[in-house]
C-alpha cells in the first residue's frame, strides 16, 4: 500500500507538490552530506592546526572516489528501475536494484584493498609536503577500511528514490552523517585523536548509513530486492546500469581528479594556500551541495514520465523545478558571499590561510548560482536515458574544460588564475548541457509521436 501511495505522486499528484515531495527531502539529504563534509574540517580546525587542515583538504578527493563509484550504481540504478517502473517492469526493477548492490559489495573490497596496498603512491600523487605526509596517510588508511559500506551508502540513497521513498532515502543520509558529526568532536577534541579521529567518525558513519539502507530491504518494505538470487548482469541490465551510471559518476570521478591535480597544483604556493583552498571549496560547497540533492530528487520523477511518456507532465516538473532551481542557488549564493569572512575563520586561524581561504572562496562564489540549474538540467538528462548526452556533460564541468583551464589559467596567474578554472567550466559546461539538452528532448518526443501515429 505505502508503495502504491508513493508512485501515485509519480503519477497524479500537483506537479508543484510532486516535485517538492521528492526533492525536499534529497536536498536535506544533502544537507546533512554538506554538514558531515564540513565536520571533519571544522572540528580538526579547532586544534589550531592549519597543517591538519591541509592534510584533509588534501586526503577528501581521494576518499571521494569511493563515493563516486558508489554514484556509477546509484544514479544508474535509479535512472534505470524509475523508466522501468513508469512502464510497469518490476520483476526487472528487482533485479536492477540486486545488481547494483552486489556490485558494490565486490567493487568496494577490491577498492580498499588497492587503497591499503598503494597507499604511499597515494599520497605522493596528491602531492602532500613532509609536513602533511603522515597526517594524510594516516586519514586515508583509516577511511579506506569503509569501501564497501560507502559505495552501498552512496549508491542506495539515490536508488530507493525510484520507488518514491524519497524520505528514507534521506533517513539513510541522515543517521549516518548525523553519527559522524556527533563523533567527530568526541574522537578528534574530548579522546585528542586529531585527524585519526576524524577518520574513524567518517568510516563509523559510512558503515551506519550502509546498514539503515540493508536493512530497510531486509524488512520487506520494498518492491525492490537486494538478494543475491535475483542478482542478474543479463537482459542488459548492467549495460543499461552503466550506460547512465558511468557518465553520471564521471562528474565525481573528475571532481576528486581535478580537486588532486589542483591540490597538486597548489602546494608550489605553499600548505597554507593547500589549506585556503580546500575551505573555500567547502564554502561554495554549501549551495552545490544542496542544489546537487534538488537534480537528485527531481530526477525519479522525470524519469518515470518518461518511461509512462507523459510529456506534459515531463515539461510543467522540469519547468518548475529549473525555476526553484535558479532562485535556491542565488539566494545561497548571496547569503555565502556576505558571510564569507566569518564562514572562512570558523576553519581557518592562520592569518596566510584565512587570506587565501576569502580570496578563493569569492572566486568561487562568481558562479555558484548557476548550480541550480546546471544540476536540474543534468539529472534530466540522465531521466531520459540519454546516455550519451549524460557523457558528454558530465566529463566536462571537471574534466576536459576543467583541467585544460586549470594549466592554462594557473600558468597565467599562479594561484588565483588555478581558482578562476572552475568559474570558466561552470559557465561554458551548462551551455553545452543546455544544448545537448534541448536536442535530445526533441528527439525523445519527435519518437515517441510517430510510434503513436503508427499504433
Amino acid at each position: 500500500m505505502e508503495q502504491n501511495k508513493s508512485l501515485e505522486v509519480f503519477e497524479k499528484a500537483p506537479v508543484r507538490k510532486a516535485v517538492l515531495q521528492n526533492a525536499l527531502p534529497a536536498m536535506a539529504a544533502m544537507m546533512m552530506v554538506l554538514i558531515y563534509n564540513l565536520a571533519d574540517t571544522f572540528f580538526i580546525a579547532q586544534t589550531h592546526d592549519a597543517l591538519q587542515v591541509a592534510a584533509v583538504s588534501l586526503a577528501t578527493p581521494v576518499f571521494l572516489l569511493f563515493m563516486a563509484v558508489g554514484t556509477i550504481f546509484g544514479i544508474g540504478g535509479v535512472s534505470v528501475i524509475s523508466r522501468a517502473m513508469g512502464e510497469g517492469r518490476k520483476e526487472y526493477a528487482k533485479k536492477v536494484c540486486s545488481f547494483c548492490m552486489w556490485c558494490c559489495v565486490v567493487i568496494g573490497i577490491i577498492m580498499s584493498v588497492l587503497f591499503l596496498t598503494f597507499m604511499d603512491q597515494i599520497i605522493a600523487l596528491v602531492g602532500a609536503s613532509a609536513d602533511t605526509w603522515e597526517y594524510a596517510k594516516t586519514y586515508l588508511v583509516i577511511v579506506s577500511l569503509s569501501g564497501p559500506f560507502v559505495l552501498i551508502s552512496n549508491c542506495y540513497s539515490n536508488v530507493i528514490r525510484a520507488e518514491g521513498q524519497s524520505g528514507k532515502a534521506m533517513m539513510g543520509q541522515l543517521i549516518g552523517n548525523l553519527a559522524n558529526v556527533i563523533l567527530d568532536p568526541i574522537m578528534i577534541l574530548v579522546f585528542k585523536w586529531d585527524i585519526a579521529g576524524a577518520a574513524i567518525a567518517t568510516v563509523i558513519g559510512n558503515v551506519i548509513g550502509a546498514v539503515y539502507y540493508i536493512y530497510y530491504f531486509l524488512r520487506g518494505g520494498s518492491s525492490l530486492s537486494i538478494s543475491l538470487k535475483d542478482f542478474s548482469a543479463k537482459d542488459k541490465i548492467a549495460y543499461n546500469v552503466l550506460m547512465i551510471g558511468i557518465p553520471a559518476a564521471l562528474g565525481s570521478l573528475l571532481m576528486s581528479v581535478s580537486n588532486i591535480i589542483m591540490n597538486a597544483q597548489m602546494t608550489k604556493y605553499g600548505d597554507m594556500a593547500v589549506a585556503g583552498v580546500g575551505v573555500a571549496m567547502k564554502v561554495t560547497m554549501m549551495t552545490g551541495m544542496v542544489c546537487i540533492g534538488l537534480g537528485q530528487g527531481v530526477q525519479p520523477l522525470l524519469g518515470y514520465c518518461v518511461g509512462a511518456k507523459k510529456w506534459d507532465r515531463y515539461k510543467n516538473a522540469l519547468n518548475f523545478s529549473l525555476l526553484f532551481a535558479f532562485v535556491l542557488s542565488t539566494v545561497l549564493t548571496i547569503i555565502c558571499y556576505i558571510f564569507t569572512n566569518q564562514i572562512v575563520s570558523a576553519f581557518l586561524t592562520n592569518s596566510a590561510a584565512f587570506e587565501y581561504g576569502v580570496t578563493f572562496s569569492r572566486i568561487l562564489l562568481s558562479t555558484s548560482f548557476l548550480f541550480g540549474v546546471f544540476y536540474v538540467i543534468s539529472n534530466a538528462i540522465q531521466a531520459c536515458g540519454a546516455a550519451t548526452e549524460a557523457f558528454i556533460v558530465n566529463i566536462s564541468r571537471q574534466g576536459i574544460i576543467y583541467i585544460p583551464a586549470l594549466f592554462l589559467l594557473g600558468t597565467l596567474f599562479q594561484e588565483t588564475g588555478l581558482i578562476w578554472a572552475q568559474p570558466v567550466a561552470d559557465v561554458l559546461s551548462l551551455a553545452l548541457a543546455i544544448i545537448l539538452y534541448v536536442r535530445k528532448l526533441k528527439v525523445l518526443i519527435k519518437n515517441d509521436t510517430v510510434l503513436e501515429e503508427k499504433a
